[in-house]
């Protein structure tokens, strides 16, 4: 029988949850099955059971390391002291950058997160309602202090979150520009809407 080979920097849970996130993506949650996900780590099923508990196990794991992720970058900025316009900026760069670099995972995070199951699911949305209201209070900070044109908060972050989700139709077109180029792109346009 054949054994897992995690990658050089990564546990053979990490291997199998990034071969998770790659299935989901592809065939969705509900129709992606334990023994598919075995032909592609390259073991028989039940070997899978040594490192994970279950496929909603799995679910939970993608999809709270990206929400996770998120919210500890947010976590990290110091929004009292740094102008609105320079956090709204690093925020939407490390959102593409998350889509570039961990592109399953996310798009798993933002389709796949209905079936998580319960207490999970409430926390998920929880979790994500509280990184969106905390977007909404730097947009609604940046519009009092006059850095940002007055508008709809919650209609603001939700556009420039669609915007950066849109990355998902990308990987198939992306042959003639660079990460850089489109990171620094997609910022320029998303700001220059809101900077007054």
């Amino acid at each position: 029988m054949a054994r897992i080979k995690p990658h050089k920097n990564g546990t053979k849970k990490d291997l199998i949850t990034q071969k998770a996130a790659a299935l989901f993506r592809l065939k969705g949650y509900s129709s992606a099955s334990m023994r598919h996900l075995a032909e592609e780590v390259g073991v028989e099923a039940p070997s899978l059971y040594n490192h994970i508990g279950s496929k909603s196990e799995i679910l939970q794991a993608i999809c709270f390391k990206v929400a996770n992720a998120f919210t500890f970058y947010l976590d990290s900025i110091d929004i009292k002291y740094a102008k609105c316009t320079t956090l709204l900026e690093s925020i939407i760069r490390f959102h593409i950058k998350m889509m570039l670099t961990s592109f399953n995972e996310v798009y798993v995070a933002n389709h796949e997160w209905k079936h998580l199951k319960e207490p999970y699911l409430s926390n998920f949305l929880m979790q994500r309602r509280a990184y969106e209201k905390r977007l909404m209070e730097i947009m609604e900070a940046g519009m009092q202090a006059g850095e940002l044109k007055k508008t709809n908060a919650y209609i603001s972050v939700l556009t420039i979150l669609s915007a950066v989700r849109g990355l998902e139709f990308l990987p198939a077109r992306k042959k003639d520009i660079s990460n850089a180029e489109l990171e620094n792109n997609m910022v320029n346009h998303l700001l220059k809407g809101i900077i007054k």
